[in-house]
């Protein structure tokens, strides 16, 4: 046997890692009907039913794994206020609040001011305990548990080659890629994410996670790497088939060890598995609670601290992962930044988790956009986030400390 061969065998049997909480969708009633909604890829041509239905159910219409609640949830005090007055403009035209739930398709909308929610709304039927399938907000995650690895001593460092944890990415264009320029698409590989094209890297690439890693391995090299940003999912699944190896085990059964029972989140997760009892989308799809999102925002704004003063992420990890890299100033280590040290996960649809530490204030929207990405739904959501960080400024008397550690 070749060593390229014994070393493909090995990354097979890393990916479809046998997880430790094994893949248990919940079967359907009798009644139910999950036909219609294709293989996964097809999520980019749902109808506005089927995102409806299906942002919700992903457990039932594609294989996932759990993700367990903690038993003592981490406390979020409600302390409602008084947005009737916010207002936020965009090309010259105001809008409130209800106007931007209505206008941005909006499902779920919360904000938590120093810990407390302040707002809270849900629209089209979801409530508190309705999971919303999370696109690549899922990728800022795989961000914070590839920190966990380098504080547990799975990883050494962000700046190693990608093929010397996966030797068969020795060869291809990946061969000498950096963990840290993959987390930051910066690899130099070709890669089109159109979600619009069918023909694009994007809407072509399926299957398992072995079968993908086989897809970017043919993928030729057209920048050096650590030279160019090109935006790139699958490269994040490439991020978590490294995470993975380096830990001996699969992502959701990390996620809970070392963030989701930790931290106290309130309901059970799931995360989409990109084959039967294989390996999770590095690059997409985890489904939780709006309010398990808010937490997330606090478990990365408070630098993965917990509440017994503990830190999961090794020190200053999230001010390294908020640091725009040397490709694009508007982007980290899976983190999408923002004016006034504030940072967002951000999915397509209109996922996001705006986190702003200066403000001690976090946004989470659950949306159902018509469009995978739309430039003025962009618009209007992040002049929402804008004006409630104005807000959350005024409360502090007109100005959010221009540190976060300067924050009280």
């Amino acid at each position: 046997m070749t060593s390229r061969a014994a070393s493909l065998l090995g990354l097979t049997a890393l990916v479809v890692l046998a997880a430790c909480r094994p893949s248990q969708p919940p079967a359907p009633k009798a009644t139910e009907n999950w036909s219609g909604f294709g293989d996964l890829e097809n999520v980019l041509n749902w109808t506005r039913e089927q995102q409806l239905r299906g942002y919700r159910n992903m457990d039932r219409i594609h294989p996932t794994r759990p993700v367990p609640a903690s038993s003592h949830p981490f406390p979020l005090p409600e302390q409602p206020a008084d947005f009737s007055g916010l207002r936020y403009t965009v090309d010259a035209d105001t809008f409130d609040v209800n106007a931007f739930v209505s206008h941005n398709h909006i499902v779920g909308l919360l904000a938590i001011r120093d810990g407390n929610v302040v707002l809270e709304r849900y629209a089209q039927g979801n409530a508190r305990d309705t999971r919303w399938y999370s696109f690549s907000v899922a990728k800022s995650v795989v961000s914070m548990l590839v920190g966990a690895a380098v504080k547990d001593g799975f990883i050494p460092s962000i700046d190693v080659p990608t093929s010397n944890v996966l030797p068969v990415l020795r060869g291809s264009a990946y061969d000498q890629v950096t963990l840290r320029q993959a987390m930051t698409m910066s690899s130099g590989v070709a890669w089109d994410e159109d979600y619009a094209d069918p023909q694009s890297d994007i809407a072509q690439t399926g299957g398992s996670a072995l079968d993908r890693l086989r897809y970017l391995l043919r993928k030729p090299r057209v920048a050096p790497p650590g030279s160019t940003f090109n935006y790139n999912t699958e490269e994040t699944n490439l991020v978590g088939a490294v995470l993975r190896a380096a830990i001996g085990n699969n992502l959701a059964t990390y996620l809970d060890d070392k963030i989701w029972r930790r931290f106290g989140m309130e309901h059970d997760a799931n995360w989409l598995l990109l084959s039967e009892s294989g390996a999770e989308h590095g690059g997409c799809c985890l489904s939780a609670t709006l309010r398990d999102y808010g937490r997330l925002g606090l478990f990365a704004m408070h630098n993965g601290r917990l509440t017994d003063g503990s830190s999961v992420l090794p020190e200053g990890w999230m001010e390294v992962s908020t640091t725009a890299s040397a490709t694009n100033d508007g982007y980290g280590l899976l983190w999408w930044l923002r004016p006034d040290h504030a940072f967002a996960a951000v999915g397509i649809y209109g996922q996001a988790i705006y986190i702003n530490p200066p403000c001690r204030l976090v946004v989470v929207t659950h949306s159902a956009w018509p469009r995978a990405t739309d430039r003025e739904l962009s618009a209007h959501r992040e002049a929402f986030f804008g004006e409630m960080a104005r807000w959350a400024a005024a409360q502090d008397g007109g100005s959010c400390p221009a540190r976060a550690e300067d924050a009280p």
